[in-house]
């Protein structure tokens, strides 16, 4: 890649030029225009992050459900970063751009999963409240409760998932010009799609349902 030949050509340069006085090299051409927008990225990347996380905050009016979502986030930078890797590309600004993209998709994903979690847990405690004097559910019912709701749920966090990956295919198997950008765009989108998929169905539950259990505890002591 453009910035590790530099890097590489900048250390032969030290060892065996001797540059004289009045003389300066400077680094031109794709390099120059790598550097200054993986500075802006420096940038853009944590707001993003950020603005996510207060959208979140603003759809949930609390930190811990936020927090949970955001977790989809590096469930999406696994299968980004195996797919970007398995088609042999670099780590570029257009790869930088598309891991931006799939962190807002990925967060989607993750709302969904909570929303009809909370959606199960909203009915369930009022069920409960008409059957027990007690507020609070069991372990065992949150368990159930957050088992039914994602087991319900599949199929429309599903055909999200895979609609969004059906539109990046095409762009993946274009060759028109520009498409080695948009190549480099896609990839982490399409493969962090599939692990987003996957593990918010499987790995975020478990961890909504701890949330859970500790705040019905939390309740009953109360």
């Amino acid at each position: 890649d453009i910035g590790g030949y530099v890097v590489k050509a900048k250390q032969v340069l030290e060892q065996n030029v001797t540059i004289p006085p009045g003389y300066t090299v400077s680094w031109s051409g794709q390099f120059e225009h790598m550097e200054r927008a993986a500075a802006r990225l420096q940038i853009v990347t944590p707001l993003t992050l950020l603005l996510i996380f207060v959208l979140l905050y603003l759809n949930f009016r609390n930190i811990i459900e936020p927090l949970i979502v955001m977790l989809s986030i590096p469930f999406g930078l696994i299968g980004g970063i195996w797919f970007v890797f398995a088609n042999g590309y670099n780590i570029s600004v257009a790869v930088a751009v598309g891991f931006i993209a799939l962190a807002g998709m990925a967060a989607e994903i993750g709302v969904l999963v909570l929303s009809f979690i909370d959606q199960e847990m909203k009915l369930r405690r009022e069920s409960h409240s008409h059957e027990s004097h007690s507020q609070a559910l069991t372990i065992e019912q949150v368990r159930n409760v957050v088992l039914t709701a994602t087991s319900r749920r599949v199929r429309p966090v599903v055909m999200t998932a895979v609609s969004t990956m059906a539109g990046l295919i095409p762009i993946m198997l274009s060759t028109s010009t520009g498409s080695d950008v948009t190549h480099r765009i896609a990839a982490p989108m399409l493969g962090g799609m599939l692990t987003v998929l996957i593990l918010n169905l499987l790995v975020l539950p478990v961890i909504y349902s701890f949330v859970l259990q500790y705040q019905e505890s939390r309740r009953i002591v109360e």
